[in-house]
């Protein structure tokens, strides 16, 4: 029996399938965060620092940025549907192995293993733009990245509840289950498409990321505001794990199920990401991306304040998550419509310097806040702020001189 493989152009996108593709993004970025709240217990069970406990998500990050720059460019000319379940399988050992690792060396490499795996995430992003109508690509990329997203923040909560009973490593037992659950998901709802630039090798589909980046502005201002927004979302959440469980004079000495639960406060952002979507689709990215700026800068008192006021706490992370979220999906809307068959490289291209800055913010956050606590973290964060800001006013305004109002991709109204 011969297996039909179509074109991504002609292959019919259902509900059921977007559906998946998100769960899949979901789950898969979700093994880069399950231990983000518990790095204090993480940190007292193996005996080490705090830093040295940071340094786990930064492991992970690492490898997300491996896989980013090796793995996902292949989605552009490999069968998708068989890729990304060997991912998840893949994922499956990695985790199993963090589970059952004695000692931190051996858990560092697992946790970087789980994350080139956790790449999955980005290409399925790209197949399902791939595969939705151009009227209606920028929300359902934002269905699944709201997916993506509520998989990030609600790994937090799940990594909480379970750390409460049954400890750290049984969240990642929980966490190789399901990915084992989406493995045969893909496989089996995914529809077979074929790829975009199937007679292109591997090393020239690598030496072409170099090309795109040369030839689009927008995606090189788009990567600068990504790390930017990567950094701050990275810095936020781990100091936070440390601020919760009461490190350095924190007023704050909450459980780690309480801690996961703050995860809630930024689903906010993530279920506001198809209106930005939408509001793409019709024109209006480039007032997004300048509302988005402008909340971003506004959440930074709140988070500061929010450091002695959990009510304002609370407040402060859905304000700060729907900014960062809202920033990188119009970042994405702006990138995908450059090169269609090359969407896969543009991701490559973007997430690479996108997760570079959550290296930065992650290992960053670990060591001011272990110099000074969460305000050292908010001034940080707010500086990067202030710069993206500048920047995006700056290249704005260049974008609008040079193309004056005409609808074109990457000009004043959709860059």
């Amino acid at each position: 029996m011969t297996t039909t493989i179509a074109p991504a152009a002609t292959a019919k996108l259902t509900r059921l399938t977007v559906l998946v593709f998100a769960l899949t993004a979901g789950s898969s970025a979700a093994c880069n965060y399950y231990l983000q709240p518990l790095l204090q217990q993480v940190a007292d069970d193996l005996g080490i620092s705090t830093v040295a406990a940071s340094l786990l998500v930064s492991a992970a990050q690492i490898g997300y940025l491996s896989g980013l720059a090796l793995l996902v460019p292949l989605g552009d000319f490999l069968n998708r549907r068989r890729m990304v379940p060997a991912l998840l399988a893949t994922s499956v050992a990695a985790l199993l192995v963090s589970a059952v690792a004695p000692t931190f060396p051996i858990l560092l490499i697992a946790v970087f293993a789980t994350g080139i795996t956790a790449s999955a995430a980005q290409v399925v992003v790209p197949w399902a733009s791939a595969l939705a109508d151009p009227e209606r690509r920028g929300e359902i990329v934002g269905t699944v990245m709201s997916g993506l997203l509520l998989g990030i923040l609600l790994s937090r909560v799940l990594s909480g509840a379970i750390a409460q009973l049954g400890g750290w490593r049984a969240v990642l037992l929980v966490a190789a289950g399901i990915q084992l659950v989406m493995a045969v998901s893909v496989y089996l709802l995914a529809p077979n498409t074929a790829p975009t630039a199937p007679k292109e090798r591997y090393s020239q589909v690598l030496a072409s990321i170099p090309a795109l980046i040369r030839n689009h502005a927008v995606l090189r201002h788009r990567m600068m505001f990504g790390f930017i927004g990567m950094a701050c979302f990275s810095a936020v959440w781990t100091g936070l794990a440390f601020l919760l469980a009461g490190a350095h004079s924190s007023p704050y000495h909450y459980p780690e199920f309480v801690i996961g639960l703050f995860g809630f406060a930024g689903v906010a952002g993530a279920l506001g990401a198809p209106v930005v979507g939408r509001l793409a689709d019709r024109g209006y990215l480039r007032m997004v991306t300048t509302l988005m700026w402008v909340v971003l800068l506004a959440s930074w008192g709140l988070l500061a304040w929010g450091g002695h006021q959990v009510v304002v706490l609370i407040v402060a992370l859905v304000v700060f998550d729907f900014g960062i979220q809202g920033i990188h999906l119009s970042n994405q809307s702006a990138i995908y419509v450059l090169a269609p068959e090359a969407r896969s490289r543009l991701t490559t291209a973007y997430m690479v310097t996108y997760f570079l800055g959550g290296v930065t913010g992650s290992v960053s956050a670990g060591v001011a806040y272990q110099a000074g606590g969460w305000n050292p973290v908010c001034e940080m964060g707010l500086a990067a702020t202030v710069l993206g800001a500048a920047l995006w006013a700056v290249f704005s305004r260049h974008a609008g001189a040079r193309s004056g109002h005409r609808r074109e991709p990457g000009g004043p109204l959709h860059s």
